[in-house]
């Protein structure tokens, strides 16, 4: 059966917001795979290495996922990264899979997950600090209070409609959107109840920050996080509505 998959989380960029568990999974493991072409292009690596230099000791694998869209192409290139790690685990080897923020969420990992668990093979997830998360911490915002729902949004596709949702809305991997996102903000009718936020490369040296959609910079890059919250009631939110038809 072979030994054991890890995908493993690296959080968004701070190596101090690694996991003890992500540590001890890489440190555990025979193989690393890197989902670059090369380690030094891999922002997963790079955050490793930080807290746990003994990775470069390490056997490293590197496995660019394509950035497609034509699905034949997709699954072709799909087929043989899983048939390259499947062999390392026939081999008894156990490895580790790096990917920034968590696995669960937009990761090109969930793909070989699945692949390595329909072979009957075993694969395991070890959380990492999404990315979003990281940044409402970098704000000092909530995301979400009492019933306000959160929406995670993959920002280089369709994004006309997501200014419907109610609640606060979290665009990811916004940079190739930026000037068609801040254009929809700023054309919006609610955008006065609006309050935008933005995070770039997030937990990074270069990270940066800015409030309203003025400051929103169209040119910050693929890693930027933007926020984009209904601005609250000043006083009583949950009843407010309910008071003011009290007082009529």
């Amino acid at each position: 059966m072979g030994k054991i998959l890890y995908g493993i989380g690296v959080g968004p960029g701070d190596p101090e917001l690694l996991t003890v568990k992500a540590l001890r999974r890489i440190g555990e493991s025979n193989v690393i795979i890197l989902p670059g072409k090369t380690r030094e292009e891999c922002y997963a690596y790079q955050i490793v290495k930080q807290a746990y230099p003994e990775i470069e000791k390490k056997e490293i694998l590197c496995l660019p996922f394509p950035m497609i869209k034509d699905h034949a192409l997709l699954k072709k290139a799909h087929d043989e990264i899983f048939y390259k790690i499947n062999g390392l685990l026939q081999a008894d080897k156990t490895v580790a899979f790096l990917t920034i923020g968590d696995p669960c969420v937009y990761s090109t990992y969930s793909y070989v997950h699945r692949r390595v668990l329909e072979s009957g093979g075993r694969a395991v997830i070890i959380s990492g600090v999404p990315s979003f998360c990281a940044a409402a911490a970098a704000l000092g915002i909530s995301l979400g209070d009492n019933r306000e729902e959160i929406h995670i949004i993959p920002a280089s596709y369709d994004i006309s409609h997501t200014l419907e949702l109610k609640g606060t809305k979290v665009y990811m991997k916004s940079g190739k959107k930026l000037d068609e996102l801040k254009a929809l903000l700023m054309e919006s009718k609610e955008a006065d109840r609006l309050e935008i936020y933005s995070v770039s490369n997030c937990g990074l040296e270069n990270e940066t920050v800015s409030t309203g959609l003025e400051n929103l910079d169209t040119q910050s890059g693929y890693l930027t996080i933007v926020i984009v919250k209904e601005k609250m009631k000043k006083e009583c939110p949950e009843n407010y509505d309910l008071l003011v038809k009290m007082m009529k």
